[in-house]
C-alpha cells in the first residue's frame, strides 16, 4: 500500500512544499552561474527511470557548457574534486550537493522520487544482469539507500546490490532512514567523488 500509493502522494505534498525553497534557490544560484560564464542555469541529462522509461533529470549546471561525458570503465560517471570541467560555481554546488535540487521539478512530474535508486544513464543497459532490472520496477530518487550510507566510496557492484535491497525492502521506515542519513552524510561530505586521485576515465 506504502509503495503503490502513499509513497507517490507523500513525493507530491514534499515536492509542493518545497516549491519556495527551490524558487528562492533557484535564483540566487541562477545568478551565480549567470555571473560566472554566462551559460544556461540548468543542465538536463537523458537518464533511464521506472520501466526503463527515458526522462530529463534536471540539475544546475556545475560543468562548462558541452562538456564531454566522461566515463570509468566500469561505466560509472567520472567525478573529481579536481575535475576541469567544472566550474567556479560549479565545484561549490557540487560540495554542498546542491545541484541536484532542481530534481524536485522531476518528483513532481512523476518522474523521480524523492527516496529510491538513484537514475541510470542511458547506454549503460547491455551491462545490467537481468536481477538487476528490478531497479527499474520503481521510481529512481533524488537520494537511495546506496547515497546515504555509502555515497561513492564503494564500487559499482556494491551499488547495484544496496540499490536491489531497497527495492526488495521499500517502506516507509526505510525511506525515513534514508532522508536523514543523507543529511548527515552531505553535512560530512564524505564519499563525495568518484575519482578522488584524479584518475582519467577511460
Amino acid at each position: 500500500m506504502y509503495q503503490k500509493f502513499f509513497k507517490r502522494l507523500l513525493d507530491i505534498l514534499f515536492s509542493i512544499v518545497a516549491l519556495p525553497f527551490f524558487l528562492i534557490l533557484w535564483l540566487l544560484v541562477g545568478i551565480a552561474i549567470k555571473l560566472d560564464d554566462g551559460g544556461p542555469v540548468f543542465y538536463c541529462g537523458e537518464r533511464l527511470g521506472r520501466n526503463l522509461k527515458k526522462f530529463k533529470m534536471y540539475k544546475f549546471r556545475s560543468m562548462v557548457v558541452n562538456a564531454p561525458d566522461l566515463r570509468n570503465e566500469d561505466g560509472s560517471t567520472f567525478n573529481s574534486s579536481d575535475d576541469i570541467r567544472l566550474t567556479r560555481v560549479g565545484k561549490v554546488i557540487r560540495k554542498l550537493s546542491i545541484d541536484e535540487v532542481p530534481q524536485i521539478l522531476n518528483v513532481l512530474k512523476g518522474d523521480m522520487s524523492f527516496v529510491g535508486p538513484r537514475p541510470s544513464p542511458c547506454g549503460n543497459v547491455h551491462l545490467y544482469s537481468k536481477e538487476y532490472l528490478k531497479k527499474f520496477t520503481v521510481r529512481p530518487g533524488i537520494t537511495g539507500y546506496t547515497q546515504a550510507f555509502f555515497r561513492n566510496s564503494i564500487s559499482v557492484k556494491e551499488k547495484q546490490k544496496a540499490d536491489l535491497y531497497y527495492v526488495e525492502n521499500i517502506s516507509f521506515i526505510l525511506d525515513l532512514k534514508i532522508i536523514f542519513k543523507t543529511v548527515f552524510t552531505v553535512l560530512q561530505r564524505k564519499g563525495l567523488y568518484t575519482n578522488e586521485d584524479n584518475r582519467m576515465a577511460k
